[in-house]
């Protein structure tokens, strides 16, 4: 094939030609040219020319010129259809096993491509690979060899075992890159190939994971590497990252564990924030598995949280709740509640709710958990989920030697700030509960208060007026105004109060104060009775196991608790339709969409187990339309005892990041519970 010459002597040659014969002749040369080139960039894999681009691309693989070898190697490797690698697997086979070190360089790229549309060819290029680390040249064929291998173990278990046996030798050769000289043209910021150091180090970690014999056989030159990779510049911190990475990923030593935790460690420090973001998500992958190791940088992760980066700041924050436990909680939860009260509105919910979890769990003292309650409402009321008020309330309830102080610093919350609805919610609930402790002075925790019992009306009454008020909030203070009614003495102002209320213009309001005038005027013979304190809450379990495993061993009961799903009543006679109709129920219902985001989408199935048809299976089908795979997926789920309905949890792992996500499902098809 003759070189293209440059265009501006195409011009002159086309100008000095006599006929128009010549001239075309000139043009005709150059445009087989042009059309090579361009053939390569205007095909995609479904068009039709692709069958015909076989046969010239066979030809080409077959030519005497290693260049035009090599093009076609290129072309094949970026755009090869599935027909296209199956046809022509044979010679790139052949061509990886030739001496020509351009051509197997570019040979062995080939049959990753080809591997990656034709699954099935990759035995055919096993024999191939035998020798292909014997090669000394690593700026040549050693890099694309360790691609080849890497893509072969990936895709077979198979393929995996057979390559376990290559572990020393690949030992040795990152061994020889550590240890030798400098060397120009592969030397990149004073360290030796660094490309094909990462790549080895990615091999060793599939070669190793889940593998004793592999991995002890890395363990002296992983240490290596992790002492003596210069961590100056980006190009030793990358060799690091994987280091760690391998290290992490197999049965490694306790001793190599520590080192890598302390690799990330330092990363932490790093004036990179690409850096210190990577050893962030890092050690919250390994905080399960090495939590002592992890807790000893704990207040250089406190510190990540005054970043100014907010990716940074958010992994700091799930690390941080990662890192609590019963002995360092007061310190933690004073370092979060201080972060929750200076940080974004985008940050105080999920920190909120961590801060909620974690005190349930290792709270010291039941004043110590009502207190940091206290502060994350105080602080971030408007972003907490909803089902913190009836836990605090469970919480407070349970706590009967804290009533007093309870009751009383809520008192002294509502003073200050009535914005936040959740706190104010409380305080109304415990108030209405235990007014009368909060008016007789019986805190012993600390100095009681002077409170007359009209000061605490105004209080409750306060609210019921106020803009700032939700209709919930104004129903809390309702009821709170009733229930004082048995334990002050202001009968006539309370009977007041709620006969006002008879006439509101919001509906669920107007209900509860017509029925509490009910109360007063019909059945006030049972009004203290029905108004006396709340007995202590037991917690009740959801449909199904009492407790929800999570994957890193820690248990949530509380996520999916169906509880607070709003109640949807049902006809009775629909329950007996259905009764008698218990064959037919699931009959040509079709499939259902319950979750679809973030490329997950997750569809319901129904049918009737055959032993007992009152029992409804439903198999869910998950499947992921993006380009990354998605592991440890997770899928929880909750289902009411109502018409039904479905609280759904997922975790699971995209493109190296944990993915969490709540989703309710409540459109299923009637016939799938009537």
């Amino acid at each position: 094939m003759p070189a293209p010459i440059r265009l501006r002597e195409l011009i002159r040659t086309i100008r000095t030609a006599r006929t128009q014969a010549e001239e075309r002749e000139m043009i005709q040369k150059e445009f087989i040219v042009e059309f090579g080139t361009n053939a390569i960039h205007s095909l995609s894999e479904y068009n039709h020319f692709y069958s015909s681009m076989i046969q010239p691309v066979k030809s080409d693989l077959n030519h005497s010129t290693q260049y035009v070898q090599g093009l076609a190697l290129c072309t094949l490797g970026c755009m090869g259809s599935s027909e296209m690698c199956r046809d022509l697997a044979g010679e790139v086979e052949k061509l990886l096993k030739t001496s020509n070190s351009y051509l197997r360089k570019k040979a062995a790229l080939c049959a990753v491509h080809v591997i990656r549309k034709v699954p099935e060819l990759m035995e055919m290029f096993l024999p191939a690979t035998k020798n292909l680390l014997s090669e000394k040249n690593h700026g040549e064929i050693l890099h694309t060899s360790v691609v080849l291998l890497t893509e072969m173990c990936e895709r077979s278990p198979d393929m995996l075992s057979h390559f376990r046996k290559l572990v020393p030798q690949l030992v040795r050769i990152l061994k020889n890159l550590i240890m030798s000289g400098y060397s120009p043209e592969h030397d990149v910021s004073g360290i030796s190939d660094p490309f094909l150091q990462v790549r080895i180090l990615r091999l060793l970690r599939i070669l190793g994971k889940g593998d004793d014999d592999s991995s002890e056989a890395m363990n002296d030159i992983l240490a290596q590497v992790a002492t003596n990779t210069e961590t100056s510049k980006n190009v030793g911190n990358a060799i690091l990252y994987e280091t760690v990475l391998t290290i992490m990923d197999i049965k490694s030593e306790s001793g190599l564990r520590v080192l890598a935790i302390n690799i990330l460690g330092r990363f932490l420090l790093n004036n990179d924030k690409n850096i210190r973001y990577v050893a962030l998500t890092s050690l919250l992958k390994t905080v399960q598995t090495d939590h002592n190791a992890v807790q000893r940088h704990r207040s250089t992760i406190v510190d990540c949280l005054k970043d100014l980066d907010v990716s940074i700041k958010r992994r700091a924050m799930e690390l941080s709740f990662a890192l609590v436990n019963g002995n360092n909680i007061r310190g933690m939860m004073k370092e979060l509640l201080y972060f929750l009260d200076s940080c974004d509105p985008d940050f105080k919910a999920d920190c909120a709710s961590g801060i909620f979890l974690a005190a349930e769990k290792y709270a010291p003292s039941k004043r110590w958990h009502i207190d940091t309650i206290m502060r994350v409402l105080t602080t971030a009321g408007s972003y907490v989920r909803d089902d913190s008020v009836p836990n605090l309330i469970q919480l407070i309830t349970n706590s009967v030697e804290m009533h007093a102080y309870t009751v009383q610093r809520l008192y002294k919350a509502l003073l200050d700030d009535i914005s936040q609805q959740p706190l104010v919610q409380v305080a109304s609930w415990c108030i209405g509960e235990y007014g009368d402790l909060l008016v007789s002075g019986q805190c012993e925790e600390e100095e009681p208060i002077q409170v007359s019992e009209d000061e605490v009306l105004d209080v409750l009454e306060g609210l019921l007026v106020s803009n700032l008020s939700t209709p919930v909030t104004r129903g809390y203070s309702l009821t709170a105004i009733m229930k004082l009614s048995t334990r002050f003495s202001s009968m006539n102002r309370i009977k007041k109060v709620v006969s006002i209320y008879g006439s509101s213009i919001d509906v669920e309001l107007q209900q509860r104060a017509v029925e509490y005038n009910a109360l007063f005027k019909k059945y006030d013979h049972m009004r203290p009775a029905l108004l006396e304190r709340m007995p202590i809450m037991e917690k009740t379990a959801t449909n199904g196991p009492a407790e929800i495993v999570q994957t890193n061993g820690e248990t949530d009961s509380t996520i999916l608790d169906t509880k607070h799903l709003p109640s949807i009543t049902q006809p009775a006679s629909q329950v007996g339709q259905c009764n008698y109709h218990i064959c037919f129920c699931f009959a040509g219902i079709p499939p259902m969409t319950a979750y679809n985001k973030n490329g997950l989408k997750i569809e319901f199935t129904f049918e009737r187990a055959n032993p007992n048809p009152n029992i409804a299976v439903i198999t869910i089908h998950a499947t992921n339309s993006t380009e990354a795979d998605m592991t440890e997926f997770v899928f929880q789920a909750a289902v009411p005892k109502q018409q039904l309905r479905m609280r759904v949890k997922l975790t699971y792992t995209h493109k190296g990041s944990p993915v969490q996500d709540l989703a309710e499902v409540n459109n299923f098809p009637p016939q799938s519970w009537q």
